[in-house]
């Protein structure tokens, strides 16, 4: 999770590679910005068992279903299309995806973003999952909710998060 304009591409790239090399399957919301660089960064491991899952944000209109232009980047392998269109600081109302980004996730690891991204953090806080901020400058952390520079404590964590051996 994290920025749907600006890459971070020192975070998302080699924690993109990290995570396919995990095995894990990687769950953004099939943007633009970090979320296509980590999606960049994921595919470009091979081989590879995980897979690229983007939970899109759509609207139903007069004229039939819509996603949001721009959706999805061109790397995710598993679209999964819904019919909710709020995002930024609506991101924690019902007819917003972040829900589904959430709880369909073993844990989170954000990148710094902006409105979207903080209302994901305090979904994350909300149902109790394990979440982390790569970027220590992140803005709008909640309070309780850890921000690291530290790659290797993201790594820590994730691993501790999934049960896996350090």
């Amino acid at each position: 999770m994290g920025s749907g304009s600006e890459p971070h591409a020192e975070r998302a790239e080699p924690l993109g590679r990290w995570l396919a090399e995990l095995g894990v399957n990687l769950l953004t919301g099939g943007g633009a910005g970090s979320m296509a660089a980590v999606s960049e960064a994921f595919a470009g491991v091979r081989p590879r068992a995980g897979r690229i899952i983007g939970i899109l944000p759509g609207a139903i209109e007069n004229t039939g279903y819509r996603v949001r232009p721009g959706y999805p980047n061109p790397w995710v392998e598993i679209p999964i299309y819904t019919h909710l269109p709020l995002s930024g600081d609506r991101g924690t109302e019902r007819a917003s995806r972040n829900h589904i980004n959430v709880l369909s996730s073993d844990v989170i690891v954000a990148l710094p973003g902006g409105a979207g991204t903080h209302s994901e953090l305090q979904l994350a806080r909300h149902y109790g999952k394990p979440v982390i901020v790569f970027g220590a400058d992140a803005p709008h952390v909640p309070a309780g909710i850890e921000a690291t520079d530290d790659f290797t404590r993201v790594q820590a964590f994730v691993r501790e998060a999934l049960d896996l051996p350090a």
